[in-house]
């Protein structure tokens, strides 16, 4: 008779496992060393950089949320519209990333559906991947267009690719460039 303890430990199928234990295993299998915080997200670190996965258990599917929150540093203009401008450049221009500022905090975010039969690791790969590149376009952009409304160059990286340019400036400063177009129809 065979020992039981000897047959091999298979993990229960996915549809089986809370998305929770399967983000875990995902950061894991990264090489991410997750944590549980006491809020129960999924907090682990990339590039010297804290983020955090929120899972939210809906009936049919849930809701896997990548995120992060950083200090603005004292580098960026304190002015409030300057860095709503740069998230909603973010928002707009980075498919998924979604961005905005709370108590002085640049936070930055993806959702993501998650089946009950799918791994996450993927996934959460192009979020992690998504929301680092945002943080550095939103940097940049703020910093430019800071540079740019006060009449300033807008200072490219030295190492940036050739022919590169500060954008998308999907918004518009306060000293704007052009008007949204109007039908006749539009009232304010």
């Amino acid at each position: 008779m065979t020992d039981p303890s000897s047959f091999p430990n298979f993990p229960p199928p996915a549809q089986d496992r809370p998305l929770t234990g399967r983000v875990l295993d995902a950061v894991q299998d990264l090489n991410l060393q997750p944590n549980l915080d006491k809020d129960g997200d999924v907090a682990f670190q990339v590039n010297d950089q804290k983020l955090f996965v929120k899972v939210i258990t809906g009936e049919q599917f849930d809701i896997m949320r990548v995120f992060g929150q950083w200090q603005v540093a004292q580098s960026v203009p304190e002015d409030l519209l300057t860095r709503l401008n740069g998230c909603n450049d973010v928002t707009l221009g980075v498919n998924l990333v979604k961005a905005g500022i709370a108590n002085g905090h640049l936070v930055l975010a993806v959702e993501q559906i998650i089946t009950r039969q799918e791994e996450p690791k993927a996934k959460l790969q192009i979020a992690t991947g998504l929301i680092l590149q945002a943080l550095a376009l939103w940097h940049r952009n703020v910093l430019a267009k800071s540079r740019a409304e006060a009449g300033l160059d807008p200072q490219i990286p030295e190492d940036a690719p050739e022919g590169t340019e500060i954008g998308p400036w999907l918004s518009l400063g306060r000293s704007g460039g052009a008007e949204a177009p109007t039908t006749g129809d539009d009232q304010a």
